[in-house]
């Protein structure tokens, strides 16, 4: 049985009694949401060492951190290295969305080391070896897709990004509309392009029961694509997201009733005042099942900075009712991200889901937050660098610049410390 239904069985499975505790709430209420579709625990059956995360209503805000390589940057080292480097800067989720070189090998390394879910995208795998084949990836048949879901969900992968949403409809809709900038999702745009060159339908979506019977064989979540997600502020909330939306809500149903744990997908980039919108029409036509966002990113000019306008609006997304953020670096729209790249867009989103998770009143998530006060009051430098997100960053910052004087303050204000005054001028006791 998968995990879904054994959530519905009345038992308890031990993933989600061992996510409950990672979590703080009562085993019985986390199972429940995940039965009722609102919460997922994504585990690929043939996984065993593998930390249970759970994402959804009422949880933590989660942290996914894209890795993997391209044509032009195929270092199987360097990917296995940003894996390493999310997770210890806080990830809580991976995927490798590899599209060059030996894509096989860095998803089976990444498996094999990484202790949290990992996720992929299997149509990059069919690109991929339609290329190494000499042969285009339009000239593929439905069967070539899913051999390589079938490959990729017998490695291991825990959670799969299957654009069943991007239909000949939808497409329509997009072009009767228009858009300043069409489709930015590759999974997307390759089906599009596939889908007008055979002038057939999706076959993720028409042949859905095909892809579902997959995942439950190996108890992979599904994460329902957004393919047809706005790439700028211009597109966003159009006919052709909503449509798409208004789909993968049908599709959601469908997977509930085939005992498959189901994440929805969501754009983007988003304006500010539309972010709220988008969250509870997502949530409203996808019966609460876990929203996963990209960013959203708030403006388009920001190339170099798209770390900061993705937490941003993933704040906002968060504090509105999604679920899962999957982090932007600084390199978004740029270049392949590095290491440095990867930690930065981590610690970013991780920034976001905490302002996010203390604002909707996660239990204990202000903890910390208070912790960090008392220890300021203090001036207990070594508490401060502790507590916080990033303590490697904060202890380079602040012993690369010691007071001459006073250790117990700053360099900023000396003997100007605010707290030191203060301390002077409000006498407890």
């Amino acid at each position: 049985m998968t995990l879904l239904r054994r959530a519905r069985s009345g038992k308890i499975p031990e993933e989600i009694r061992c996510a409950a505790v990672e979590e703080g709430v009562a085993p019985e209420k986390l199972c429940e949401s995940v039965a009722g579709g609102r919460a997922v625990v994504p585990r690929n059956r043939k996984r065993r060492e593998l930390r249970s995360v759970a994402i959804g209503e009422g949880l933590r805000i989660k942290i996914n951190a894209n890795v993997g390589s391209s044509r032009d940057r195929a270092d199987v080292s360097a990917e296995i290295e940003k894996m390493r480097v999310a997770v210890e800067a806080g990830a809580d989720a991976v995927m490798d969305l590899s599209t060059g070189g030996p894509i096989d090998e860095i998803r089976r390394m990444i498996l094999a080391e990484c202790p949290v879910p990992v996720g992929t995208v299997p149509v990059y795998q069919a690109a991929a070896d339609a290329a190494s084949l000499g042969k285009s990836f339009v000239e593929l048949t439905a069967d070539d897709f899913f051999a390589g879901i079938l490959k990729q969900a017998e490695d291991g992968v825990d959670f799969m990004t299957v654009h069943c949403g991007v239909t000949r409809e939808a497409l329509a809709r997009l072009v009767r509309e228009g858009r300043r900038l069409d489709i930015v999702s590759r999974g997307g745009s390759l089906l599009a392009e596939w889908m007008e060159h055979n002038g057939s339908e999706n076959p993720f979506f028409e042949q859905y029961d095909r892809l579902l019977g997959i995942c439950r064989e190996y108890d992979i979540t599904i994460s329902l694509g957004d393919g047809l997600r706005p790439g700028c502020l211009a597109d966003a909330t159009d006919r052709a997201q909503v449509h798409e939306l208004m789909t993968l809500g049908e599709l959601t149903e469908r997977a509930w009733k085939q005992d498959v744990q189901v994440m929805i997908e969501g754009p983007g980039h988003v304006p500010l005042h539309q972010i709220a919108a988008n969250v509870a029409l997502q949530k409203r036509l996808c019966h609460g099942a876990p929203f996963y966002v990209l960013g959203p990113l708030v403006t388009d000019i920001a190339p170099g900075y798209d770390h900061i306008t993705s937490a941003i609006g993933g704040a906002i997304a968060a504090w509105s009712g999604a679920d899962f953020l999957c982090y932007v670096t600084p390199s978004e729209h740029l270049r392949l991200p590095t290491v440095a790249d990867v930690k930065t867009g981590v610690i970013a989103s991780r920034i976001a889901a905490h302002a996010a998770d203390i604002a909707r009143g996660i239990p204990g998530a202000i903890d910390r937050d208070n912790r960090m006060a008392d220890a300021r009051r203090r001036l207990d430098w070594k508490a401060q660098i502790e507590l916080s997100l990033d303590p490697e960053t904060a202890r380079t910052m602040r012993g690369g610049s010691l007071p001459t004087v006073d250790e117990a303050v700053c360099t900023m204000c000396a003997d100007l410390c605010a707290i030191k005054t203060s301390q002077k001028a409000i006498r407890r006791g």
